[in-house]
């Protein structure tokens, strides 16, 4: 069994066009049905904004794996220099059960949430007419300059402006400096004109109030920052993973489904998703809203494609 850390992970590196390929498999196995992926569930005690979950999974196709990631959130770990999540994700052999690897690092979970968004940047940018976007980004954590390197790193010729805003100046040291990066003193700011806006915070209440623009990709990542009335800007394209997962737990999903109705197949779900309907979505200036409540099957895909790299390279440490 292979041992993989954060400084592995970081070895690697992060290719982003083989972490949406992998992706793409993934949904390609759910199209098939050939995938299992039990309901996550929550394990809470004490403060109940805190929370464990477990996430098992088998996908098979061209990742053929299975395994589970258990992940902690802790959301005030910040006030004792801890990181909010942890996260371990074991590997099986999916014939046998062998236990294949154990990969300790909530980078691979990070890795995962920008290589989903990436999915649906990609089929969002190709539909669009050749024009340069402007990206908002609220939440400048891990997860928020992840998405940010993502987006430097695939669509830097197609930017034109980075809007970032945090709460937490801080977070945006050295940023401000940065080609194309502006830092806005409210998240409206980062909102209002962007043709990509990415909420990637711990809000525990939604803030944002406002209509987007036309057209806009609302990939809504920390699922809980949008009040109900957003219902009346995307009610024509919401876009889901999964509705039994993303539908509770406080989501604006759940909020949309008990406060306005919102139901299963008023929405798009990621195995549904094709290219001639973000063209007809973006034909009607319609904005389009995403949300990923976390695959456990997205984790194991993009595990298996590092611990492939990681024996091909030599890489970790054999237990």
């Amino acid at each position: 069994m292979r041992y993989l850390n954060e400084e592995d992970i970081k070895s690697i590196g992060m290719p982003w066009e083989d972490l949406i390929a992998a992706i793409e498999a993934t949904v390609d196995c759910m199209r098939a049905h050939d995938y299992v992926q039990p309901v996550k569930p929550y394990l809470r005690y004490r403060n109940p904004d805190n929370r464990i979950i477990a996430m098992p999974a088998f996908v098979g196709g061209a990742v053929e794996a299975a395994g589970i990631k258990w992940i902690s959130s802790f959301p005030d770990n910040h006030q004792m220099q801890l990181p909010r999540a942890h996260s371990v994700v074991i590997l099986n052999e999916p014939d046998t059960g062998q236990p294949l690897a154990i990969i300790n690092t909530a980078l691979l979970s990070i890795m995962r949430t920008v290589a989903v968004s990436g999915f649906f940047v990609k089929g969002y940018m190709a539909a669009r007419k050749p024009c340069k976007v402007k990206v908002g980004i609220i939440g400048l954590g891990p997860i928020g300059t992840h998405h940010l390197k993502f987006f430097e790193d695939i669509y830097g010729q197609w930017i034109d402006a980075f809007l970032l805003y945090d709460e937490n100046p801080m977070k945006l040291d050295g940023l401000m400096d940065r080609d194309r990066m502006t830092i806005t003193p409210t998240w409206e700011e980062a909102y209002i004109e962007a043709d990509i806006v990415l909420t990637c915070t711990t809000a525990k209440r939604p803030y944002i109030c406002l209509p987007p623009k036309k057209g806009a990709l609302l990939l809504n990542v920390s699922l809980r920052d949008y009040g109900s009335q957003i219902f009346d800007s995307v009610e024509h394209a919401i876009i889901v993973d999964n509705w039994t997962e993303v539908c509770r737990e406080n989501t604006d999903i759940e909020k949309m489904h008990l406060e306005r109705g919102l139901k299963e197949e008023d929405t798009c779900s990621i195995t549904d998703l094709e290219q001639g309907i973000w063209h007809q979505w973006l034909g009607a200036d319609h904005p389009i809203m995403v949300n990923p409540m976390g695959m456990a099957s997205f984790d194991i895909a993009i595990g298996k494609y590092y611990l492939n790299k990681a024996i091909e390279k030599g890489i970790g440490t054999i237990l």
